[in-house]
């Protein structure tokens, strides 16, 4: 790999997450878990606009195909059409589309669309305000949530779920339990949208890496990007090997997600927190919770697949 560039490119975020390059846009959208705000990046303007949404912390944001200032995204555990200019700091709307594990404190936390446009997402306990990851109960679902009909539970028992992606062919999605401190594979049925064969593509005990995998994005040529939380690091993984291939540093331990962007496809978004950081950490990592941009990789990825609903 080639050596890479790490800068800063947005403003401090407590927990920042779910960075999705819109190609149609040329521009970044992520998300500050626990301050419920959306984000829009433009790197023609470097200019970074936000949006606060209320009712619950939000997890992700993704654009909505073919509808133009809407965006897909969560309350809490409520999926939700957001109408945003990309421009306000309040938004147009926000309507609720469907909601699951009613009478709970559950959330949706990592959410993306598959390559068909069919919406993934899992839920978590209520942790975002201290990360404390320890004696969270495994209370967790895996949903994928087609339009109009009711969402589908694909997976029980987690703790935090958290990445996904899907292999450049398209038969393989990649899943995070971030807990298990593995990346697990399932075979993928883009037709149905069902998933089966789980197994574990990487392990990140057998490989020495420090931390719990966060969010994740794939490569061109399949390999996986997994953020590192507390490891401070977004690492390079090869899939079929179950191997480390290479790592990014950053300078700052909670690193949370990467998502190939740029005009080529060839840099690499990366969002950090700083929740739940000591003092002494704070005074260490300063720019900690800073939005990343990162330069030659020596890799190309893919946009964000905007969402069918």
């Amino acid at each position: 790999m080639a050596s890479p560039h790490v800068e800063v490119i947005g403003p401090t975020t407590l927990l920042g997450e779910a960075p999705h390059w819109d190609a149609d846009r040329q521009v970044l959208y992520y998300v500050d878990i626990n301050s419920s705000t959306v984000n829009k990046y433009d790197p023609a303007t470097k200019k970074v606009s936000t949006a606060q949404i209320e009712g619950g912390i939000v997890n992700f944001i993704i654009p909505v195909d073919g509808k133009k200032d809407q965006f897909a995204i969560n309350v809490g555990r409520h999926l939700s059409v957001l109408t945003w200019d990309g421009e306000s700091s309040v938004p147009t709307k926000v309507e609720t589309v469907v909601s699951v594990e009613d009478g709970t404190n559950n959330s949706f936390n990592d959410g993306k669309a598959d390559p068909t446009g069919r919406l993934w997402s899992g839920t978590i306990g209520p942790i975002e305000k201290t990360l404390e990851l320890g004696p969270l109960q495994k209370i967790g679902k895996l949903y994928s949530i087609t339009n109009g009909q009711a969402p589908v539970c694909h997976v029980t028992n987690i703790h935090i779920s958290n990445g996904l992606t899907w292999s450049p062919d398209g038969k393989t999605m990649y899943y995070i339990d971030s807990m298990s401190r593995k990346v697990d594979a399932f075979n993928f049925d883009a037709a149905s949208g069902l998933i089966s064969n789980r197994r574990t593509a990487f392990d990140f005990e057998i490989n020495g890496v420090k931390g719990y995998p966060d969010g994740m994005t794939v490569d061109t040529e399949g390999n996986l990007w997994v953020a590192c939380l507390g490891g401070s690091k977004v690492i390079r993984v090869d899939p079929t090997a179950g191997k480390l291939v290479s790592a990014v540093d950053f300078p700052c331990p909670q690193v949370t997600c990467p998502a190939f962007g740029g005009p080529q496809l060839d840099e690499l978004y990366v969002t950090t927190g700083v929740l739940a950081l000591s003092e002494d950490d704070k005074r260490k990592y300063p720019i900690s919770g800073s939005t990343f941009r990162v330069t030659g990789l020596g890799a190309k990825g893919f946009a964000g697949t905007h969402v069918k609903l």
